[in-house]
């Protein structure tokens, strides 16, 4: 895919008459993601020409229309986290050359054509001339351009985290065979390897003709003789060294095994191969040119082929689902049934297999992960026993031995705690209580529980209170210092809450009748009135009440006791006023002085005058205050001024509600200040 849009028809010619096709999928290697060049921020690398193929689209932060064209991988690991310092310097003038940094641990480097997460840094700027990043880049990243854009080349340093795997992508734009150089510069983070090439190991395969030197780190596939005179290797018989080949060199740059062919068979008995100055003038050496020392040895006992036994299991420790069997010798992967059923568990607890698979290379591999259907989580002796399994067969080594049926080996789980919730719910009437506690097992020092993710506690056994009811979860994580799991339950508050509410006017005249309505929560099955009056009722729906005419406004206090199924219960009350009269009259008389007595002007007693209207006027015939309400009175202001002593005209009109009649009258109020 182009990425400049403006360049697009010109460059289109300019590929056609530089290469005379579409551009091929990627062999070279170093070109394609699994076999990216080893770099070593200690060395200056150059690439001297660049073949044209690739165009496979990779994703940015700019965007789609952006590929590996061109390409050229590198691969290298942070030793020293802090910022990364490069420049990507072109050999020719009017070159236009971008990059994109991936981080791709844990991850299969082929992932950097879909996964999106793994972007660290990039710069696809359309200028010409060196790229990379600098202390002194103001951007992050730079999205494609025409030449003439002159956007900035260098993005800002990217900053590396400490045994992280990193690929970075060299995309040559310009469709020439013109090359590069790479250098690593500037930045706080280190990628050169401090340790030495050293000679970890070695054995002899299967009948003694051939011998495996296992290095503590990758070398480069360059530096090994393959004549194999950077070995010697001294013991009861074997004729020399014939020949040297780094595993995995025929498609990648650096290898950690060198198989040596021998002239002849070994003899039983025990050899010491040892590193020297090959007839190319150096030793083993890393990608970052640091040499394997002259006289590493190492000691390997040859004899006669047999069964390989099943050598150890990875310390189970914790909460395990996979089990790791380890063998002496690369056992043959095509042997491992992958339904597990070459293997069985038997122990203080049940253990059913699900599967098995080989960390395998080459079709080999010394290491069968076990998957469980279930971890293990139960502290005790367990025992693996080898089987034939439903391939018709146990396992079988490379160079052809089967192991037996019935080897066996013993391991032991360790520090396993599980956080097992126990739970109660104590359902209330106003709320509900959950009580919970975990076993302790294990030797479990720590927990952290947790109601809907919101953390509530650290005791063992904590108690949690809540009105909010309904669906809930709790978390429980629990540790020993040593091994913790994580556990959730679900559970529910039921709501056996009850409120008790009713309804009634608030104000009477003497003869009337007083409705009441009950307006409890819909759980309740039992009514308990009383209404101040002396009487009761358990009816849900009341009968009318009546309350004594005495002459007098007198207060009364009227309830209700509301129960339900679960025996919760609730009361609610209500004050009455039982008016002395309800006759409505306008006072003649009235004294705004504040002194709390008579200091308003407003209808008396109007509480069954519907559609009233009251209005004021002053000796010049002029409206001065009005309502529609009988409860907002006049305080003898007009505009918040205090208005004069002497004679107010009013009207009032209304219709009475008992009767239906209108009503009209019309009269004056003395303002006395």
């Amino acid at each position: 895919m182009l990425k400049w849009v403006k360049y697009i028809i010109f460059l289109f010619f300019l590929d056609l008459m530089a290469s005379g096709t579409i551009a091929q999928s990627c062999t070279t290697k170093g070109q394609n993601p699994t076999t990216a060049f080893p770099v070593c921020g200690a060395t200056k690398f150059t690439q001297s020409s660049v073949p044209i193929c690739g165009d496979a689209a990779i994703p940015t932060l700019c965007g789609g229309g952006y590929s590996d064209k061109n390409p050229y991988w590198y691969k290298f690991t942070c030793f020293s986290a802090g910022a990364l310092g490069f420049i990507i310097t072109p050999l020719a003038a009017n070159e236009d050359y971008d990059w994109q940094l991936f981080d791709v641990t844990g991850h299969d480097p082929m992932e950097v054509y879909s996964n999106a997460s793994l972007y660290v840094s990039s710069n696809w700027a359309g200028t010409y001339g060196a790229t990379g990043t600098s202390a002194n880049a103001s951007v992050a990243y730079e999205c494609g351009s025409i030449p003439s854009a002159g956007k900035s080349t260098f993005s800002t340093m990217p900053n590396l985290i400490a045994g992280h795997q990193y690929l970075l992508l060299v995309s040559h734009f310009t469709d020439t065979q013109s090359g590069y150089t790479l250098s690593f510069e500037g930045g706080t983070a280190s990628i050169v390897d401090p340790a030495l090439p050293a000679v970890k190991n070695a054995y002899a395969v299967c009948d003694g003709s051939e011998i495996v030197v296992v290095m503590n780190k990758k070398v480069t596939c360059t530096s090994l003789a393959t004549n194999g005179t950077d070995f010697t290797v001294t013991g009861p018989g074997g004729g020399g060294v014939a020949s040297a080949a780094g595993n995995g060199c025929s498609i990648g740059f650096d290898t950690d095994s060198i198989i040596l062919k021998m002239n002849s068979i070994l003899s039983p008995g025990t050899y010491t191969v040892s590193a020297k100055i090959g007839t190319d003038g150096n030793t083993l050496t890393d990608y970052c040119d640091y040499s394997l020392a002259t006289g590493q040895l190492a000691s390997l006992k040859f004899i006669a082929l047999q069964p390989t036994p099943m050598d150890s299991i990875s310390p189970v420790i914790c909460i395990k689902d996979t089990l790791q069997l380890v063998f002496s010798k690369p056992m043959n992967c095509s042997t491992i049934a992958a339904d597990g059923s070459d293997f069985s568990i038997t122990g203080p607890a049940a253990v059913a297999i699900k599967s098995a698979r080989g960390v395998c290379s080459n079709g080999v591999s010394t290491t069968i992960q076990i998957i469980l259907s279930a971890p293990i989580s139960v502290n005790g002796v367990f025992l693996l026993k080898l089987k034939a399994g439903s391939d018709g067969n146990t396992l079988i080594d490379e160079c052809g031995q089967t192991t037996p049926a019935g080897a066996s080996l013993s391991f032991t789980t360790q520090n396993i705690t599980t956080a097992n919730i126990q739970s109660l719910v104590q359902t209330g009437c106003k709320s509900d209580t959950l009580l919970l506690n975990h076993n302790g097992n294990g030797s479990a020092t720590k927990w952290i529980w947790a109601i809907d993710s919101v953390v509530f506690s650290s005791l063992q056994s904590p108690v949690f209170i809540s009105k909010a009811f309904g669906k809930h979860s709790v978390q429980l994580t629990v540790s020993n210092g040593k091994c913790s799991d994580f556990s959730q339950i679900n559970f529910v508050f039921d709501d056996h809450t009850i409120k008790a509410n009713f309804s009634a006017a608030d104000t009477l005249c003497p003869s009337d009748t007083l409705h009441f309505t009950d307006l409890s929560s819909s759980n309740t099955i039992a009514w308990n009135w009383s209404f101040g009056n002396g009487n009761t009722s358990t009816l849900q729906f009341a009968p009318a009440q009546s309350y004594p005419q005495n002459g007098r406004k007198t207060k009364y206090t009227a309830s209700l006791a509301a129960k339900n199924i679960y025996g919760c219960a609730d009361t609610a009350y209500k004050n009455l006023i039982v008016l002395a009269s309800c006759y409505v009259a306008v006072p003649t008389a009235f004294t705004p002085n504040g002194d709390g007595l008579n200091d308003y002007l407003y209808p008396l007693n109007a509480f069954k005058a519907d559609n009233l209207y009251f209005r004021i006027f002053n000796r010049y015939g002029q409206k001065i205050f009005e309502t529609k309400d009988w409860t907002k009175k006049w305080d003898g202001r007009l505009n918040s001024i205090p208005q004069p002593s002497g004679t107010y005209v009013w009207t009032l009109d209304y219709v009475d509600r008992d009767s239906g009649q209108k009503i009209s009258l019309k009269g004056t109020t003395v303002l006395i200040r």
